[in-house]
């Protein structure tokens, strides 16, 4: 129907054209500027005269890529003039969207409600708990980590092609469905199709060969509030909560694998503004997205409600690990194998009920007990401080070799004995010196600590980057024995924010070094012997590994460390896993390309849960560091799309290189968001506290 727009009449009204996107087929009603989007609406739906529900349908207008979803608000109100062209369009549209467990599902989501709220419904039809941790991506082209994305971006945009084939409505849609027996789509162009999984019987005891049978019932589109009705939905359950195992070969085509700090960073640039929706961000119907952990901030990770939630954060840590977008090393790196192996392992064994587990050892007596525990250790600190004494401070004194790194220089390790005291490190000749002045101290307050382990070569020591009036300054630290090297980095961490030893959790975290690499030793005899194991090395490890050592090899030093985990469940597993990830030096950090203001190079700023990390671009060591509890402000200079944050002591003002300033600022706002929650494991979710916070208007 051809479409003239015409000056108006003597009554002010003119003609609008609408396309009902359905149907394909376009209307033009006479209106007026102070008429109602919702009349508009009616009379729309008076006119078409087809009995069909239309209560999902809103008006949709391409040019300002917006919603009229205001019902109530005038055409006049929205700037709608006879000109326009708007569409008539569904609010759900179905949506192909990759897990963590990179298992692809079509579900159908509100595409016209903000990112945020999207993403809280689609958490609750998954069964996922804490949604506000949880994000959508964009997908691009592996070739986009090779240049700026934000110019990869405008192109596909601007490229209709780009975004796949149109259908016959007019949606870009894409090659594959959920068609097949399998919940992984089997002619998805983006998700993977395993043809594996771990069984316990024929040949090998422990063969990773087989078909999907156990995962194969689920079949179909998910729709709201379908997964309390359909009669898959426990299959679709125990799906989502134990993975079927991906070849890494095959994942490999799904996964980004970044090179570089340039490439970590660029990966980061595509995360969608969860204060707009998906029309708005150029998602459209049948479109490939992906869905993941955003803020590595897990709150109340409980096995007894979150199987799903637990395994779709494991599966994330792994492939992380395998994509080598988080760094460690071969020894860390056999841990992880070992723990992958174990829950495969489990996998397909019986667990026991945490129900029953729960009310066998968990009573009315227990509670009272372990709350009395916890107030008595919150009162006397930790076992380092002298009972009865709370005016004591504790204080570690060791011989250790002390380096400052130059450049160009050429420097040996020295050997001092060194206190540490408060936030204070002091360093004396000998131990006899300590009432006389020091000859180096530093205040370690607010510090980076990296450590330096090689248990092979009994190796123990830590990277400090201090603060200093120009910036951070590096020193090394080197230990004799594994309970030096736990004592003075649990000391590092606490100082690093802001806490001393005398802090209640100081134990704790000395525990959890000593845990961490208790299961990195190797045993002397393999759990299993490698001749009844029928694995392949490099679907535990990550490649920079397997390609310089023989796959025979690795299987042994896996199974070696695998005797350290082999009695653990699979939920043990999985949750070890996920703690011995967050021990690792680059976890939870989000890395972006920067220009500070005044500076003369590209920079990289470190996101983490905690802290802003100012970094080397080329080697990602720390320049400077900011806590968020000296932070007063953060907003965006959306004129010139600078970031400006104002911390107690200094004022920061940088440019995002290759992403938007709102990607960066929402960062940071939501892990404040974050840290904001309360003990009460019954909060409900404030999402206007959350778009205050990460909106970026000031």
């Amino acid at each position: 129907m051809a479409f003239i727009a015409d000056s108006g009449r003597v009554d002010g009204s003119w003609t609008l054209q609408i396309t009902v996107t359905d149907l394909q087929v376009e209307k033009v009603l006479r209106v007026k500027g102070d008429e109602h989007v919702g009349g508009v609406m009616l009379r729309l739906v008076e006119a078409l005269d087809i009995a069909l529900d239309w209560s999902d349908h809103a008006l949709w207008w391409p040019e300002r890529n917006m919603w009229l979803s205001r019902t109530r608000s005038t055409l006049d109100q929205y700037s709608v003039q006879a000109d326009a062209k708007l569409q008539f369009t569904p609010m759900h549209k179905n949506l192909r969207i990759q897990l963590p467990d990179l298992q692809v599902l079509d579900m159908r989501v509100d595409f016209s409600t903000k990112v945020f709220a999207t993403v809280v419904h689609l958490c609750k039809e998954l069964g996922i708990r804490f949604p506000e941790e949880m994000s959508f991506l964009r997908r691009l082209d592996k070739d986009d980590l090779k240049r700026v994305v934000k110019e990869a971006t405008k192109k596909k945009k601007k490229d209709p092609e780009a975004a796949g084939p149109l259908s016959s409505n007019g949606h870009h849609s894409s090659s594959g469905s959920l068609d097949g027996l399998s919940p992984f789509p089997s002619r998805s162009p983006m998700g993977p199709s395993p043809s594996s999984t771990l069984i316990r019987s024929g040949g090998s005891p422990y063969n990773l060969s087989g078909n999907m049978s156990q995962f194969n019932s689920f079949n179909g589109t998910i729709s709201p509030g379908s997964m309390h009705s359909l009669s898959f939905e426990g299959v679709m359950e125990s799906t989502l909560a134990i993975s079927p195992p991906v070849p890494t070969k095959e994942a490999f085509q799904y996964l980004y694998r970044p090179k570089n700090f340039i490439e970590k960073a660029r990966i980061n640039c595509v995360w969608l503004d969860s204060s707009r929706s998906l029309m708005e961000q150029g998602i459209r119907e049948n479109d490939f997205i992906i869905f993941k952990y955003k803020f590595y901030s897990f709150y109340d990770l409980n096995p007894k409600y979150d199987a799903i939630r637990i395994n779709q954060i494991y599966e994330q840590a792994k492939w992380s690990l395998m994509a080598e977008e988080t760094d460690c090393t071969e020894e860390e790196m056999m841990m992880f194998a070992a723990l992958q192996f174990q829950v495969q392992l489990q996998s397909g064994l019986p667990q026991p009920d945490l129900d029953m587990t729960n009310n066998m050892n968990h009573t009315e007596d227990d509670d009272i007990d372990a709350a009395l525990k916890d107030l008595q250790e919150s009162l006397e600190g930790n076992s380092i401080s002298t009972p009865g004494d709370i005016t004591h401070i504790p204080e570690l004194g060791d011989y250790v070799r002390f380096l400052k790194p130059k450049k160009l220089t050429l420097k040996s390790y020295k050997r001092y004995w060194a206190t540490f005291k408060d936030t204070h490190i002091a360093f004396y000749r000998n131990r006899e010196d300590t009432t006389a002045q020091p000859l180096m101290r530093y205040s370690v307050r607010g510090c980076e600590a990296q450590p330096d382990v090689n248990l092979t070569a009994k190796k123990y020591g830590i990277k400090m980057f201090v603060p200093d009036a120009d910036g951070m300054t590096e020193i090394c630290l080197r230990f004799d024995s594994e309970e030096q090297y736990c004592r003075w980095m649990a000391a590092s961490k606490l100082s690093s924010k802001g806490k001393t030893m005398a802090d209640s959790s100081y134990s704790a975290e000395v525990q959890a070094l000593q845990t961490f690499l208790s299961m990195q030793h190797t045993a002397p005899t393999p759990s299993i012997n490698t001749s009844n194991v029928d694995i392949q090395a490099e679907d535990f490890v990550a490649p920079r590994f397997y390609k310089k050592v023989k796959s025979k090899t690795l299987v042994q030093k896996i199974m070696e460390a695998h005797a350290n985990v082999r009695e653990m469940s699979l939920m043990d597993s999985k949750l070890a896993f996920i703690k011995a990830w967050q021990s690792l030096p680059e976890y939870g950090i989000t890395y972006f390309v920067v220009k500070m203001a005044n500076g003369k190079k590209e920079e990289l700023l470190g996101v983490a849960s905690n802290r802003i990390i100012r970094m080397d671009l080329q080697t990602g060591d720390s320049i400077k560091t900011w806590r968020y509890n000296t932070l007063q402000s953060w907003h965006v200079n959306w004129e010139v799309e600078n970031m400006i944050l104002e911390f107690e002591e200094e004022r920061v003002t940088f440019a995002c290189l290759g992403a938007p300033c709102k990607v960066v600022h929402e960062f940071i706002g939501g892990y404040i968001f974050l840290s904001m929650r309360s003990q009460d494991k019954n909060q409900s979710l404030n999402e206007e506290m959350f778009h205050k916070l990460t909106g970026g208007w000031s």
